[in-house]
Parts: structure tokens; sequence; C-alpha cells
């Protein structure tokens, strides 16, 4: 049965009109499924007008054949849904974001065909200019081209041949490069301050974060069934994420490995009375904390904290004080730092951190406190001290 096709009106990015249709042609024998193909990116009515015309005769004659995959989009939505059953949710969210916000809008409409280096290096280049990490951009767009390969439309990646341009570092000569962690004294200053807010499970977690070193999803995942208080030890086996539909759910740690770490002494006396401050505090909002799956830290429904409730927490004491800039992240830089200060193996660091090799913890904290660095020059300057003198050496 014939079905109406309409041409539509669309806006570009750039507020340009462009002209579209969508086309029934037909059932497909073997699932029995209604078949249309779309086609876009048309200057003028007349034009898409023609186009329709013609299929419509090609479809008539027997002789059309379609694409299933004719557009960079097509390509992508048909990529994304096998991408989406071979990732963790929260890290499928966050692919479709930047596809969505970035690539799509520069590269959806085109030909699959017509896709060539000139096309890649020029988005490459647009990107870089606006995005840190537009490497990253980058590989995600050519993904789809892979796959695009895999399924015979292409024959090389052309972003394979594309140059990376290399983004100049702006050098301040007044300002210190700023650095996401804090030395010693600087992380004893910002738990001092945290104490005085008289908060008292707002203290207790971030001082989880600066003496355990784990990611703050782990740390808003954790049960009190994780911590053993017996043998002074957090088990961290999970994290919170958010997914679908801006909703926070529980998945592996990000390397799905499970680790047990050790903890100070304070850290889990401060926990100890957390968990009864939290019993009583709860029971009076008419909830039982004591299941075998209750969050050692909730929101006062007694469900899921919102991530971002640590940064507004940390940027209240930053400002109140007036403390160094540091996100939530960085007590965990803070933490490898003062690891590698106390003398910790890289070994030790990478596992107590979670990292799946020891590459990951070299490349990711290659940088050390302001102490350990002035320790270098001391060293050197005693190795040169103590070795024989001039004199000694040519006599």
């Amino acid at each position: 049965m014939s079905k109406q096709t309409t041409i539509k009106s669309y806006k570009l990015k750039s507020n340009a009109t462009r002209y579209m249709f969508h086309l029934y042609i037909g059932v497909d024998s073997l699932t029995g499924k209604e078949l249309s193909t779309t086609r876009r990116g048309f200057l003028t009515k007349k034009e898409a007008k023609d186009a329709l015309a013609a299929l419509k005769v090609e479809i008539s004659k027997g002789t059309f054949r379609k694409k299933q995959l004719e557009t960079y989009q097509d390509i992508y939505d048909l990529w994304v849904n096998h991408y989406e059953n071979t990732v963790e949710e929260s890290t499928f969210v966050k692919t479709t974001r930047i596809f969505n916000n970035h690539i799509l809008p520069a590269m959806g409409a085109y030909k699959i065909e017509k896709i060539d280096v000139t096309v890649c290096q020029k988005h490459v280049d647009e990107w870089a200019k606006k995005l840190q990490r537009f490497r990253m951009v980058k590989a995600y767009a050519a993904k789809v081209l892979d796959f695009a390969i895999k399924r015979g439309y292409l024959q090389v990646n052309p972003f394979s041949l594309v140059e990376a341009p290399n983004k100049l570092q702006k050098v301040s000569i007044d300002e210190d490069e700023a650095e996401n962690f804090y030395d010693r004294e600087q992380l004893v200053e910002l738990l001092a301050c945290f104490e005085k807010e008289d908060y008292f499970k707002v203290y207790t977690l971030f001082r989880l974060l600066a003496f355990s070193g784990m990611r703050k999803g782990e740390a808003l995942a954790l049960t009190w069934k994780d911590i053993n208080f017996v043998n002074n030890e957090i088990r961290i086996n999970k994290a919170l994420s958010r997914g679908k539909d801006n909703k926070l759910y529980v998945k592996p740690t990000k390397t799905g490995v499970v680790r047990t770490i050790k903890m100070d002494q304070k850290t889990m006396d401060l926990l100890k009375n957390w968990k009864k401050q939290q019993k009583k505090d709860y029971l009076r909002l008419g909830y039982n904390t004591m299941q075998s799956k209750q969050l050692a830290f909730s929101n006062e429904f007694n469900d899921f904290l919102q991530p971002t409730k640590t940064r507004k927490w940390l940027m209240h004491v930053i400002k109140k004080y007036n403390l160094k800039m540091i996100t939530t992240h960085g007590l965990r830089h803070t933490h490898c730092s003062l690891l590698f200060e106390a003398g910790a193996t890289l070994k030790e660091v990478q596992v107590r951190l979670g990292h799946t090799d020891v590459k990951t913890t070299m490349d990711i904290y290659t940088h050390v406190t302001e102490k350990a660095r002035a320790g270098t020059i001391e060293k050197f300057e005693n190795y040169l001290e103590d070795s024989p003198k001039r004199d000694e050496v040519f006599d």
C-alpha cells in the first residue's frame, strides 16, 4: 500500500535551511518489516522533489536497491546499538554525549563515500581549537568509520591519515601551574576546616577519600558490610555512576577489579562513630539503617548521594577558609603523592589505588609533591658533596 511522502525543511546549526524526505519502499520478504529510506541535505525543495521522483521510478521498475547505510549518521546508528552492549552504562552515556555534542553535528549528514582525509582533517582542526581532549573525540569519530570498513562501505579509515594538531601550552610567567593535589600541610588544613564545619557525615567522607585514595564513586557506593572494623579494612567492589536518563546506579569498579585496603585507626574510628550517628539521625527520619545493604553515605531519603554534592561541599570550605583550589578527585591524587612521599613503592600504590597495571600509575601520577621535587636537587647536591675531591682523584 502506497504511503504519502512529504518533503520537510530543517535547520542546520548555522541556521541554513535544508530539505529531506522519508520514503516507504516496501516490506522486507525475510523479516516482514516495513522498509524505508531517508534522504536529506538537499539545498532546495525542488532538488528534494527531483530526487524523490527518481527514487519512485526506481522502486516502480524494481531496480532500486536500498543502501542500508548511507550517511555517517546511518553508520553511527548501527554502530552505537552494538557499542551499547560492550561497555558500562555510564561509559555509553558519556560516549553518546560526545557524539551528540561534537561529532554528529559536524559529520552526521555526510555521505559515507564522500568522507575523505580532507573532511576529517577539517573537523579535527576545529575540535582542536575548542576542545582540550580533541584527540579523544577524533578517536571516537574514527570508531564509526572502522565499523563502516567492516561493513564494506569504506576501504580505509581517513582518520588514520589525519595529522593531529600540536596544541601549544599557554605559559604564564606570573602564575604557577595549577596542580590538582595537596601537600601534607594543605591536606591537614583542609580536613581541619571540614571538622570545624560540624557536619560529621561530610567530614568523615572527605577524611575517607583523603586517607583511602578511593574514587568518589567507590566511596559513595560503600555499604557498612564493606567495612571491616575488626581488621581495619575496606573492601572496594563497586562504584556509583550515572546512567541513562540521568539515573544513578551501582556498577563494578572502573577496572572491574575488587580490592581490599588497610585503613588508619583514626579514619576507622570516625567511620564507626558516623555509623552510630547515622542510626540515630535516620531513625528520626523514619529509616532503618541496620539493613545489610545500608549505604555508608546516603542522602536525606536514605538513597544514593548525588555525586555533585561533594563538589558543593568542597567549594564551600575552600572559599570560606581561602584554601588552594582542588577537586574531589584531587584528593585521590593527593593520596597517591603522599604515598610516594612516605616511601611506598610503585607496585604498592598501584594495588591500593586499583590500577590494572603499573603503567597507569606512572602515566597518571608522574607528579610528586613540592617537597619531593625539592628533594631531587638536595640528593644531587649531597651526592656531589660526598664524592671524592678532585685533588684526591688525580693524586
